[in-house]
Formats: structure tokens, C-alpha cells, sequence
């Protein structure tokens, strides 16, 4: 038998009061759209616009590129430009894919670059960390004299780029200890070291090799590498002058790291 209720336990509500308890439904305003000038697009990576380099890390939002190097200004009316003109040309001749890394136009100065690091890859807010461990080294490290001894290839660790180089000389006990002095900086920032070994140099022309995948709609020319015959020729041709005291023994006073597109730098300490 089923249990009954008393009228008593009922409560009535009018078809008004019930209406007004139901919940209204809530229209949310349309945020407005953001300028078009504060939207930063992902950059995109178009071989096309880059003499068919690729990048080689993916880009990741909110991480950076960096490098650290010791820069060396170079005149354009100087023995050393005339030297590395007359070599690079050469170079073209048996290879006329080869690229160099100054403008003709003299839009892009000619400069010659000495990495004390691989590529780096930092988040936003470790660029102030390594600004600060770069002019560190600058205020604790002397100023010294670099020269630059032999024609040599090298090959970027992707193994896509290959490159005529210049290797140091004099200096290299001085780069080793910038360097190393940068290793726990990398270290705390999961970054590789720079080479056990490492051939200090500066990148004077360039070519894709021919391991570049080509999946860009454009296809640019490749190279399997810098031919020995062609170094042992320029080194023949030129290393003398390449080595000459009055040729190219420079003031090394300046290190520099690239975030992005801005460089900064730092003048090393000086003597005494």
C-alpha cells in the first residue's frame, strides 16, 4: 500500500513566481578583434626568401635564436678584403654556387664573425641571462690579437650547409677560454657546448650541400662539398699572404650575441 501525503507537504507556486526562479540565460559580449598591427604572425619558413636555407630548429613560440662570437670589423679598402675578394672569386670560378656573406651594394658591411658558441635557443626570459653572462665575460677577459692561418671546409652540424672558412691562428688559446668561460651558462640553460675540439674560424662563402631536402616548390642549385683540390689550390695561392704579419693580425676586443635580429656587444677588458 503506497504511502500517502498530506496537503500540507505541498507548496503551490504561481506561473509567474516560477518563471522568475527559472535562470535567464546570460548573453556574453563579443570581445572586439585586436589591431592587426598587434597580432605577431608566426614567422614562416620560405626557402624561397633565404637562398634556399631552411631553418634548421622548428620555430617554437616564445623561444629565441642566439649566437655568441667575437666580431671583426673589416674595410673595405683593406689588403685582407682585397685577399678574401680575390680568394672567393676563385673559389666561384670552379664553383659558381658558392654565396659570400657581403653585399655588393655595401648595405651589409664586410664583417668577419669567430663563434664561441653553437646556436642557441632560449625562452624570453632567459635573454637577460645571457646578456648578462656575455658582458660578464667582457668585463673578466682581455683583449688580445687574432690572426687567421689556412683556407679550410667545414660543415654545419645538420649537415645541410658546407662552408669556406678561415681558421685562427694566433688567438686560439684566448677563444678557447672565452668559450669554456660560456660552457655553464649553456649548461644551465640544457644547451650543447661548444666542440671538444673546436676549429675556430670565420665563414667567408657558402653553398647548399646536397643532402638538403627538397621540399620547397623553389629548387636551388647543391653541392656534395667543397672539392680538396679547391681548398689545397687557394691555400696555395693565398695562405702566405693569409699569414702575413702586416696581412691580418687583429685586435680582438669586441664579443657579441645575437637574439633574434638584435646584436649587442661588449668591449673585452683591457690591458692591465
Amino acid at each position: 500500500m503506497k504511502r500517502g501525503f498530506s496537503s500540507t507537504s505541498l507548496v503551490e507556486y504561481s506561473s509567474s513566481e516560477d518563471e522568475d526562479n527559472k535562470e535567464k540565460p546570460v548573453k556574453r559580449k563579443k570581445l572586439p578583434t585586436l589591431p592587426a598591427s598587434l597580432v605577431v604572425a608566426a614567422p614562416v619558413d620560405n626557402p624561397s626568401l633565404h637562398q634556399g636555407r631552411k631553418r634548421n630548429t622548428p620555430h617554437v613560440d616564445g623561444q629565441w635564436a642566439a649566437h655568441v662570437y667575437i666580431s671583426l670589423g673589416l674595410n673595405r679598402k683593406s689588403a685582407m678584403f682585397s685577399l678574401l675578394s680575390e680568394a672567393i672569386q676563385s673559389a666561384k670560378d670552379e664553383i659558381p654556387t658558392l654565396n659570400d656573406f657581403w653585399s655588393k651594394d655595401g648595405s651589409v658591411g664586410p664583417e668577419l664573425h669567430v663563434s664561441l658558441s653553437r646556436p642557441i635557443y632560449l625562452r624570453a626570459y632567459q635573454r637577460e641571462d645571457l646578456k648578462r653572462a656575455v658582458k660578464s665575460l667582457a668585463l673578466t677577459h682581455p683583449r688580445f690579437t687574432l690572426s687567421f692561418s689556412t683556407f679550410a671546409e667545414l660543415i654545419n652540424d645538420e649537415r645541410t650547409r658546407t662552408f669556406l672558412t678561415i681558421e685562427v691562428g694566433a688567438g686560439h688559446h684566448q677563444l678557447s677560454q672565452l668559450s669554456n668561460a660560456l660552457t655553464p651558462t649553456l649548461q644551465a640553460f640544457r644547451q650543447k657546448d661548444y666542440y671538444a675540439e673546436p676549429r675556430f674560424h670565420a665563414s667567408i662563402a657558402w653553398a647548399l650541400r646536397d643532402e638538403t631536402p627538397s621540399d620547397s616548390q623553389t629548387q636551388f642549385p647543391t653541392i656534395p662539398g667543397i672539392p680538396s683540390q679547391l681548398i689545397d689550390h687557394l691555400n696555395q695561392e693565398y695562405r702566405s699572404r693569409l699569414a702575413a704579419k702586416s696581412m691580418n693580425f687583429y685586435d680582438a676586443d669586441t664579443i657579441c650575441v645575437k637574439i633574434g635580429k638584435e646584436v649587442f656587444s661588449w668591449r673585452l677588458k683591457g690591458p692591465g
